[in-house]
């Protein structure tokens, strides 16, 4: 009776080893996965992406340390720990489609916009990217993937109002998710990351907050450039606003939301100059208290720099 229990007890042992090996094989995998505690930062480190242009929106990569100056909540720095530039970085992208009824009409044009990124901006040797599909829930259409076909096929997946089985929108809970298990598990130190969005801001069903998701997304120094829908005239939105500070609060920007395909190309290559040409700053804040507070980040280049785009803060850690 014994020695049948432990044979049974060795088969069992030995069927959930095969089980794992086999999920393992067949699970894809992610690019550039590590351990993402290797990469957190201390407590009293900010790390800092952002891209600096001349008058003519041409990137500066030259800048020296001394060209700017940098305030954290009202002072400088108490020490800069890295400073160096991030030019022609591989690119992460993810592309979350939102779905839900208020987007219905833009999602044609929002498949068309992603499918141009896929086919003529990203760079198939070096740069990844993925699908997700959004409304009350989300889905992962296609994985992680430097393959144009694979990308558009999985942008074809999205579909109006399948993820939306209970009507509402979960804005937030997509992005804290995707940068979460997405980005997080990633050597963000090593890639351009960001998220391209289809939205109109407008989020009812959310278990985050927008600062719990932008939070995230400074860990995995993700940015989100978005592309508004329009809402309807004859409501109230606050959708806007809630864009324009997920774009803001991440180092990203809003773009209107056009069916002219020469805006949407100059949109898009906007985009890949500010990924394409960053600088990333490491630096011990005067002062930072684990009490969650936001910090304000105020940047400032020398007469030659006309505009930077970076975050315009950070949520300090929370005990």
């Amino acid at each position: 009776m014994c020695r049948r229990l432990t044979i049974s007890g060795l088969l069992a042992l030995l069927l959930i080893v095969q089980l794992r090996q086999v999920a393992a094989q067949t699970e894809p995998p992610i690019p550039g996965f590590q351990d993402p505690s290797r990469f957190r930062l201390a407590v009293n480190e900010v790390s800092l992406t952002f891209h600096a242009a001349d008058a003519h929106g041409l990137p500066i990569n030259d800048l020296k340390l001394d060209e700017f100056k940098l305030l954290d909540n009202g002072k400088p720095p108490r020490r800069i720990i890295d400073f160096h530039l991030m030019q022609d970085f591989p690119i992460r992208a993810g592309i979350l489609m939102d779905t839900s009824e208020s987007m219905e009409q833009q999602v044609p044009r929002n498949r068309e916009i992603s499918i141009e990124y896929a086919q003529r901006v990203l760079r198939q040797q070096t740069d990844q990217a993925f699908v997700m599909d959004f409304g009350f829930i989300s889905k992962i259409t296609q994985n992680w993937t430097g393959n144009p076909t694979a990308l558009t096929a999985g942008i074809h997946q999205v579909v109006a109002g399948r993820e939306n089985p209970l009507g509402g929108t979960s804005l937030f809970d997509a992005i804290f998710r995707v940068c979460l298990y997405q980005f997080g598990k990633i050597d963000h130190a090593a890639s351009a990351n960001f998220i391209l969005l289809f939205s109109d801001g407008e989020d009812n069903t959310s278990h985050v907050s927008l600062e719990e998701a932008v939070d995230q997304c400074q860990r995995s120094n993700t940015a989100i450039y978005a592309f508004r829908a329009e809402p309807d005239e004859k409501l109230f939105s606050s959708g806007p606003k809630t864009l324009a500070e997920l774009a803001s609060q991440t180092g990203g920007r809003v773009f209107a939301h056009t069916d002219a395909e020469d805006e949407s190309d100059a949109d898009l290559r906007i985009i890949e100059a500010d990924l394409r040409n960053q600088y990333r700053l490491v630096y011990n804040p005067a002062e930072i208290k684990p009490d969650g507070s936001f910090h304000r980040i105020a940047l400032k280049g020398s007469e030659r720099v006309d505009s930077i785009t970076v975050r315009s803060g950070y949520y300090a850690p929370s005990q």
